[in-house]
């Protein structure tokens, strides 16, 4: 395709006169195998790597909120080889850990932001609940009495919880469970009454007729359900939450460098065909600017840090 020539030929150029990149590409991802976040890295890499003229090679290095990965890539030689795959869940770990082998901010330097994916609010089919409104109602007349069900302490659906509770104003209990499945079953045996987790993992029971989304918490609707409203729309100011990729690399990477990768990910994430294989991951593809990406790290580190005091959530080791 011509955007594809003429962004690969913008990168030969650069690479002629910064001697960048000079070998192979890592892209670091603090999750296992097969997540959509991991899926998300291997699409991205793989055009990413044909548009630099090098391989990009995605290692897993899951474990400990994302502490593993990112103490690697913050101790990388400042080059542009290695490069991290930050997520919201990299700004949660920022308020989540007591301390932390980086400081989040100032050892990293996000490139461009990647995709975006929704967070969804749902019910049993069957449930009384047809709305958000419904729930909200049914809360603030019965205090304490409704359930609403996560996956794992201090996720970002865990917290997204939190968080309508707070912007809603109603005395819910957040149950967490040890991953989707659980979850899954929790919610239809009727053990919670609503649950928030991320769309693409539930998108099949709620395609086969057994959950139903009563709505998204990002800023706009999901487009694989747009008849699904924002929380927003559903009349709880303030509440809005997604999941996000991003791509960064350590702080001292020369600006020269920044800017090849961020040309090189904007092409890629204007690929045809990277943004339908991402859509099949239900992932919208997003690129920014470096700025762009840096101040949605600030914002939700911000954020989530309060969610955290406020639903005194115990501090990580």
């Amino acid at each position: 395709m011509v955007l594809g020539g003429l962004a690969a030929a913008t990168a030969w150029t650069a690479n002629a006169q910064t001697g960048f990149p000079s070998r192979s590409l890592r892209v670091i991802v603090p999750f296992a195998a097969g997540g959509v976040g991991d899926l998300t890295a291997r699409v991205v890499s793989q055009r990413l790597g044909e548009l630099l003229a090098q391989p990009v090679v995605v290692e897993n290095r899951p474990g400990a909120g994302g502490v593993v990965a990112g103490e690697l890539v913050a101790q990388a030689e400042p080059d542009g080889h290695t490069l991290l795959l930050m997520s919201n869940g990299t700004a949660v770990s920022a308020g989540l850990f007591r301390s932390l082998p980086f400081d989040t901010i100032r050892d990293f330097t996000p490139v461009s932001t990647l995709g975006h994916f929704d967070i969804a609010i749902l019910a049993p089919a069957d449930s009384t609940f047809r709305t958000l409104g419904d729930v909200v109602a049914f809360a603030k007349g019965h205090p304490g009495k409704l359930n609403l069900g996560s996956v794992n302490l201090g996720s970002t659906q865990h917290l997204t919880a939190e968080l309508f509770k707070s912007t809603a104003g109603v005395d819910a209990q957040v149950v967490p469970f040890n991953g989707t499945p659980a979850l899954v079953g929790a919610l239809r045996s009727r053990q919670v009454d609503i649950a928030v987790e991320i769309l693409g993992p539930v998108l099949p029971q709620v395609r086969a007729g057994a959950l139903r989304v009563l709505a998204v918490t990002g800023d706009r609707r999901s487009p694989v359900m747009p008849e699904v409203p924002t929380a927003i729309e559903a009349g709880v100011t303030g509440l809005t939450a997604s999941s996000w990729n991003a791509l960064a690399v350590p702080s001292r990477t020369p600006r020269a460098t920044v800017d090849q990768l961020h040309r090189a990910i904007v092409a890629t994430l204007a690929d045809a065909d990277v943004q339908k294989k991402l859509r099949d991951l239900n992932v919208e593809a997003r690129s920014s600017s470096p700025e762009q990406a840096s101040a949605l790290l600030a914002a939700d580190i911000r954020r989530w840090g309060e969610v955290i005091v406020r639903a005194r959530i115990p501090l990580q080791q």
